[in-house]
């Protein structure tokens, strides 16, 4: 049984951090393994042919993780098929719970070069990458994220088309690729994926994703949509503790000036000599929250560039 169906198993649903670029890296999802850990992880992607090429170690980053992380999976993106078969031989040495392939992200660059959700325009390519995983990933279930649509919704044939192909699970994203965030994750559509899949693919699994703030509502969706989990993404950033179900006003002060001094601890371990320090300063706003005082500290922490002068200002 593959890690997809012994959580569905054991928890009734999943419930799934989604893979965020610069956001879900080791760090992060180490601290949220202390105060409110999903049913499972996904790495920030990793670009294959990044990591087949001379520049290896500029993204090779993007694949750490740590025994406490697990169940992880690992999310890869490209358009380069045999580079797929290459980058998984070195990810099977991590032992990772599984393999994700990106068909979902909306970023321009990303689509300008073919990969991503512009893959739901190529079908062609779209199957020999899959065909490529599920040969290379041995017992590792391969899943693949993605969206209703690139410019008009197709879901029939798109989800229908990824239904054929033998996944273990398919993570909707109600939303086209051509679409921001002003416009609502179409549930509906999401809903329709779900009978696509009880009459093409009954054993692949199904993920929902788009607009859930906490787990009640994540919970509700698939009790209402039939889905067999949810993955939540940019709300974990309005509140890190949301998968321990504890709501921003249940967290006081001093726990969140803790866990920010904790999560800069394990960032100097993880990543202090990359010279990134400002990529931590999302978590500053994340942490420093919710209380009295908060909007004139995070200022005041927004304008200082190294993790020693974090601990100064707190200390006082």
């Amino acid at each position: 049984m593959n890690i997809y169906k012994e959580i569905l198993e054991k928890k009734g649903h999943i419930l799934a951090l989604a893979p965020m670029e610069g956001v879900t890296d080791t760090v992060f999802r180490q601290i949220l393994c202390e105060i409110g850990k999903p049913d499972l992880f996904f790495t920030e992607f990793l670009n294959v042919e990044g990591f087949c090429s001379k520049g290896r170690e500029k993204v090779i980053h993007r694949l750490d993780f740590r025994d406490i992380e697990k169940p992880v999976i690992i999310q890869l993106w490209g358009n380069i098929p045999e580079y797929y078969a290459e980058t998984i031989e070195y990810v099977k040495t991590l032992n990772p719970d599984g393999i994700d392939i990106n068909m979902g992200c909306s970023v321009r660059d990303v689509l300008s070069s073919g990969r991503g959700s512009a893959l739901i325009n190529d079908k062609v390519l779209a199957k020999e990458i899959i065909d490529v995983v599920k040969d290379s990933a041995g017992d590792l279930p391969v899943s693949v994220k993605t969206r209703i649509g690139f410019e008009k919704i197709d879901t029939e044939e798109w989800i229908g088309f990824l239904l054929e192909q033998g996944l273990d699970m398919i993570t909707v994203h109600g939303r086209l690729s051509r679409e921001g965030y002003s416009t609502s994750s179409r549930w509906n559509e999401i809903a329709k994926c779900v009978k696509l899949r009880d009459s093409i693919s009954p054993d692949t699994l199904i993920l929902g994703n788009g607009d859930v703030k906490d787990i009640g509502q994540a919970k509700e969706y698939s009790d209402k949509y039939s889905v067999d989990g949810v993955m939540i993404g940019r709300a974990v950033l309005t509140n890190p503790w949301l998968f321990s179900g504890r709501q921003p006003e249940d967290i006081s002060k001093e726990e969140r000036v803790t866990t920010l001094l904790h999560h800069l601890g394990i960032f100097e371990k993880e990543k202090g000599d990359m010279n990134i320090f400002n990529s931590q300063k999302k978590y500053i706003k994340a942490y420093i929250s919710n209380f009295e005082g908060a909007v004139e500290l995070r200022t005041r922490l927004m304008d200082v560039n190294t993790v020693d002068a974090v601990r100064d200002l707190l200390s006082q």
